[in-house]
């Protein structure tokens, strides 16, 4: 029995950073939208303890993986947990800001759930996840949720983000340790929280005070993200934006004319995807 299963990717809508905590992490204030590009995962029971297995070379095969980590967390509650075999398919790529780790980790606790029927709950997975990293506990339930804490208190929203997303992914890597680092020097926590009700009630207007922290850092060191959005809002984007610390640029289009244009003008020189949201 193999318990195959996607591993989708998540872009923020508005990521305001507020402050660091005293173990490392930095609370944060954001909405995940899940959005249908990804990797796949197949996971098989074994008798070793855990085999990652991958289509591509650069990524960890050892306890530093955190389909690996995943393994662990289970292990240390289920001590009896056999072992499995994991395929990762990788389409999303390293630095990206896709969540593409914390979404395979997410994916391999979902699924060796499933697989040794160990009956955990969504609320006992997103606890563990957490152990793992911020974006994990997200990944459990996915779709449309407002993250607070570090990313570990989710709230499910009911509305999707309406329309297709263009992702644009620039061969550029950015280091979430970076990101937090450099963007600690630029918080100003007297900044009002942003209000998200414009995503969802149609009142566009309200969309330019929607506002993803790390782009202060992240374009005045890579200009050409900031170009990226400027021409996506160009081309009809009603919504762009970095997403997480980057590198991937977004946006949001409701003409399927629009989108197809846009599409047209950036495949030639960066990757791009077309996505809906979950």
């Amino acid at each position: 029995m193999a318990i195959i299963t996607p591993s989708f990717s998540k872009v923020n809508i508005g990521l305001k950073v507020l402050n660091q905590r005293d173990d490392g992490y930095h609370n944060i204030y954001t909405i995940f939208q899940e959005i249908d590009f990804g990797d796949l995962i197949t996971i098989e029971k074994t008798d070793l303890d855990c085999i990652i297995l991958s289509n591509v070379d650069w990524i960890p095969r050892d306890e530093s993986n955190t389909c690996y980590k995943a393994y662990n967390a289970l292990k240390k509650i289920h001590p009896e947990l056999g072992g499995v075999s994991i395929k990762i398919d990788k389409n999303i790529p390293t630095g990206s800001g896709l969540g593409g780790g914390s979404s395979n980790a997410g994916a391999v606790l979902n699924g060796i759930n499933k697989l040794y029927n160990l009956g955990l709950s969504f609320t006992e997975l997103e606890k563990i996840s957490a152990t793992i990293g911020a974006d994990v506990p997200f990944f459990i339930k996915g779709k449309t949720q407002l993250g607070e804490g570090f990313g570990n208190q989710l709230t499910p929203l009911a509305d999707t983000v309406d329309g297709t997303f263009l992702l644009i992914m620039p061969t550029i890597s950015i280091k979430t340790e970076w990101a937090y680092s450099s963007v600690k020097n630029k918080l100003n926590p007297n900044e009002n929280l942003p209000n998200f009700s414009g995503f969802f009630n149609g009142d566009y207007t309200s969309l330019k005070f929607i506002e993803n922290d790390f782009e202060r850092i992240v374009i005045p060191a890579y200009p050409e993200i900031g170009a990226i959005k400027q021409k996506l809002l160009e081309m009809g984007a009603r919504f762009a934006s970095l997403s997480g610390s980057g590198s991937t640029v977004y946006g949001i289009f409701d003409e399927d004319a629009s989108i197809k244009e846009a599409e047209l003008f950036f495949r030639p020189s960066h990757q791009t995807i077309l996505a809906k949201p979950t």
